[in-house]
């Protein structure tokens, strides 16, 4: 083989084992398994045991694992079902933008923390990994419900906002934003969005007379995975995540998933792949900046407002349909991940981050991460409890009478 591959496929099969391993121990105390994959990369990370020391390859397979995270969610969800929630989505969106920004800027401040160094933690406040909650959703069989459609189409809506902030947020620690050049991003963006939206399904149903005239062995198959590469690459060009592009991927090809068997199918490479995405996102915090009892508070109370935020921003939109509604769209919204990390590291290479600030910023992530899973579980599950009941009482009326 060649030189360094043995090694690859050991770590590989170091990673996998363990993420699978815990992740089975969380699922038998009934906690999201998602939660003991990110804790395997914590345990044997490179920040604690170092028995793993992700680079660059281990990094691609995590990209590729969330990507198929988002393109199995949206197989589970229809193009007029998210239009039918675009409305609800797009002010959950706006809302849990705004929230999270202001209150983190507003905090640094009060600290007297540097302008730039303000600004980028609470940028990196704004972002959801919206990958987290799309495999709970997932494991809890609940992508179908109105509350997780909302939640999917107002991170289609956050990526874009998030997007057009981090580029305001580069161009002022860089000495000025282009505006032309921010204008010209928001609009691929939104453009992007109508035409998977409203042409890609109508595209991809144009394309079922030659699939199904094709000798290529699961030749379904093969489509759907070039056009979830394909619209992830699109998505990358144009300044959004590549886990927004699979997502949409999923999504055109929602209406066609069960005439083609896509979902058993993408699931299984799904199975694979993914525990390396939440592996690697352990693996990054780094316990060590926290030795300082005021970047511990000041990443605390952090935390704080970055849960808090999410959970009354993207959710005070819903109040109108009751408090458990708010909380299940505010937790989905809640955890951060990739976009938040990414945002913290752009800081920190323009030497407008300190190292404190950036651990800050780790250490939001990981809390609000680690804690959306136990409490979106718990969430759903008493909605299932509440309809139990409530198909109950007519059988009881009935036997009543």
């Amino acid at each position: 083989m060649p030189h360094g591959t043995d090694k690859l496929l050991l770590e590989l099969l170091v990673m996998f084992l363990t993420a699978k391993l815990l992740g089975e121990l969380f699922q038998r105390i009934t906690l999201p398994s998602v939660l003991g994959e990110i804790l395997a990369g914590i345990l044997i990370g490179p920040h604690a045991l170092n028995v793993i020391q992700p680079d660059n390859t281990i990094y691609a397979f995590a990209e590729i694992g969330a990507i198929f995270v988002l393109f199995t969610a949206g197989l589970e969800t229809r193009p007029r079902d998210l239009i039918k929630v675009g409305g609800q989505a797009a002010g959950v969106a706006i809302l849990g933008v705004i929230a999270p920004f202001a209150l983190g800027f507003t905090y640094m401040s009060l600290h007297h923390e540097p302008l730039h160094e303000s600004i980028f933690v609470a940028a990196a406040m704004v972002a959801t990994s919206v990958g987290i909650t799309a495999r709970v959703l997932g494991d809890l069989h609940a992508l179908g419900r109105r509350e997780a459609k909302i939640i999917l189409g107002a991170a289609v809506f956050d990526d874009i906002l998030g997007m057009v902030l981090l580029a305001i947020v580069i161009g002022l620690a860089s000495g000025g934003i282009k505006w032309v050049h921010l204008s010209v991003l928001f609009a691929e963006a939104i453009a992007f969005v109508l035409f998977m939206l409203l042409l890609g399904p109508r595209i991809v149903r144009g394309m079922r007379p030659g699939v199904s005239r094709m000798s290529t062995h699961n030749a379904p198959l093969a489509l759907a995975l070039a056009l979830c590469l394909f619209i992830s690459w699109a998505s990358v060009r144009i300044g959004m995540a590549a886990i927004i592009g699979a997502f949409f991927a999923g999504l055109v090809l929602a209406d066609l998933s069960p005439e083609w068997n896509l979902r058993p199918r993408v699931f299984a490479i799904h199975d694979f792949l993914a525990p390396f995405f939440f592996f690697t996102i352990g693996a990054r915090l780094d316990l060590h900046v926290f030795s300082s009892a005021g970047v511990l508070w000041a990443a605390t109370v952090i935390s704080l407002l970055a849960i808090v935020s999410k959970v009354l921003g993207c959710g005070l939109p819903l109040i109108y349909e009751g408090w458990p509604t708010v909380l299940r769209v505010g937790i989905g919204m809640m955890p951060r991940g990739e976009v938040a990390l990414i945002v913290a590291l752009v800081g920190l290479q323009l030497n407008v981050v300190s190292e404190s600030a950036y651990g800050i910023v780790i250490f939001m992530t990981a809390v609000t991460t680690i804690l959306a899973p136990p409490l979106l579980r718990l969430t759903m599950r008493r909605r299932r409890a509440e309809r139990t009941v409530l198909e109950s009482e007519p059988a009881r009326v009935e036997l009543h009478s």
